[in-house]
C-alpha cells in the first residue's frame, strides 16, 4: 500500500529485537511534504530503529511503511533513490579531504561527470566547509564532519531527508549552523526532513510537528505549540521582597488563575488563566497594593512537560530507563540485493 501524497506514511509499524522488548510497537504517523518533522525521544525509545527501516536498512516485523510512495520493503531500490540519509555515525574516512569525499559520493550517485565538481564545491560552500575542502576530514572538528556528512546526503537532491539526532555532541555554534541549513532546505527547497532528536530545545526550534516516542510507542503528536497548550498555560513566579507579604501577593495573583506549585519556598505562583497576555495586569495589581517584588519569572509549558504529563517520568527519567540494547542489534536489509 502506498500514498503519494505524503512524504513519509507509517501504520501500524512494529520491531522487535531477539531477547528484547519490541523496539518500535506498533506507531503509526505522517510527514506531509516540505515539512520538518521532529521525532522526539530518550535514548532507548525505538527513534533510530524506526529511521533504519524508513531507510531500508531493517526489514519490520509487522505493518507498512512508505516514503514518497514507495514500500520500503518492496520497493526499498526505490525508496533509496528519493532519499538523503545523515545518520549517527558519520562514515567518513579520516585520510580523504572533504573535496575527495565530495567527489567520490557524487560519482556513487552516477551524476554526470561536468556536473560532479560545481555541485561538490556549491554543496561545501552551503555547509561552510569550502575553505577547509582540501583538509583531511580526520582533522576536521565533529560539527565540521557532520556538515560534510550533510553536504553528501544532500548531493543527488533527495526529496525526503533523515537526519538521526544530527547534533549529538556538537557546540552550540555548530548546532545553530546545522539547524540554520536544515530549516532553509525545507523552507527554500521544499525537502521533508525526519529528524530524530533528543534535545528538546531542537524539537521545538526546527519541527513544524513533532511525535514523541517512549518505549517503542508514539505518547503524543502535534505541533509543538499544541502540545505545549494541552498542558497548560503560562505560570507566574513571584519573590516578594518582604517574605510576610506572601499571602497579600497570593490574594492579588488569585485574581488571574488558580494557585499553582512552585519550586521556591519563598515564591507565590499563580497559573495564568489568560496566558502570558494578563502579565501587565498583574503587574498592575501587585503595585495597586504597594506590594514589592524581588523578582518574577514567567514559565511557559515544555516539550519535557508534555513528555510527564504523557508517560509519568521527566525526559531525563526516559533516558535513564531506556533500553539501548533494543537498538544495537546489527541492521538487516529490508530488501534482499538483485
Amino acid at each position: 500500500m502506498t500514498d503519494t501524497n505524503l512524504g513519509i506514511a507509517v501504520h501500524e509499524l512494529h520491531k522487535q529485537f531477539k531477547d528484547g522488548p519490541k523496539a518500535v510497537d506498533g506507531i503509526s504517523l505522517a510527514v506531509a511534504p516540505g515539512e520538518i518533522y521532529g521525532f522526539l525521544g530518550p535514548n532507548g525509545a525505538g527513534k533510530s530503529t524506526t529511521v533504519h527501516i524508513l531507510t531500508t536498512l531493517l526489514r519490520p516485523d509487522g505493518g507498512y511503511a512508505t516514503v514518497q510512495g514507495y514500500d520500503v520493503v518492496k520497493q526499498g531500490a526505490q525508496v533509496r533513490a528519493s532519499i538523503g540519509a545523515a545518520l549517527q555515525e558519520a562514515a567518513l574516512d579520516p585520510m580523504l579531504t572533504g573535496r575527495e569525499h565530495m567527489r567520490l559520493q557524487t560519482a556513487l550517485q552516477g551524476l554526470p561527470r561536468s556536473t560532479r565538481r560545481p555541485r561538490g564545491n556549491e554543496l561545501l560552500e552551503r555547509v561552510g566547509l569550502i575553505d577547509a575542502a582540501d583538509r583531511r576530514v580526520g582533522s576536521y572538528s565533529g560539527g565540521m564532519k557532520r556538515r560534510l556528512d550533510l553536504a553528501l546526503a544532500l548531493v543527488h537532491e533527495p526529496r525526503v531527508l533523515f537526519l538521526d539526532e544530527p547534533t549529538t555532541g556538537l557546540d552550540p555554534q555548530s548546532r545553530s549552523d546545522l539547524w540554520r541549513e536544515v530549516s532553509r532546505l525545507a523552507r527554500e527547497d521544499g525537502v521533508t526532513v525526519f529528524l530524530t532528536t533528543q534535545y528538546l530545545e531542537e524539537a521545538d526550534v526546527l519541527a513544524d510537528h513533532v511525535g514523541i516516542i517512549s518505549r517503542g510507542r508514539i505518547v503524543a503528536e502535534g505541533t509543538p505549540e499544541a502540545l505545549k497548550a494541552e498542558i497548560g498555560r503560562p505560570t507566574l513566579e513571584v519573590v516578594p521582597v518582604d517574605p510576610a507579604d506572601r499571602q497579600r501577593f497570593a490574594d492579588v495573583l488569585a485574581r488571574f488563575g488558580p494557585a499553582a506549585s512552585s519550586a521556591k519556598p519563598s515564591a507565590v505562583a499563580v497559573l495564568l488563566e489568560d496566558g502570558a497576555d494578563a502579565l501587565a495586569s498583574v503587574i498592575r495589581g501587585i503595585d495597586a497594593d504597594s506590594l514589592r517584588m524581588d523578582s518574577f519569572q514567567v514559565h511557559k509549558p515544555t516539550l519535557d512537560d508534555v513528555f510527564l504529563a504523557k508517560t509519568g517520568e521527566s525526559f531525563a527519567q526516559g533516558d535513564q530507563g531506556a533500553s539501548a540494547s533494543s537498538e544495537d542489534e546489527s541492521l538487516q536489509p529490508a530488501e534482499a540485493p538483485a
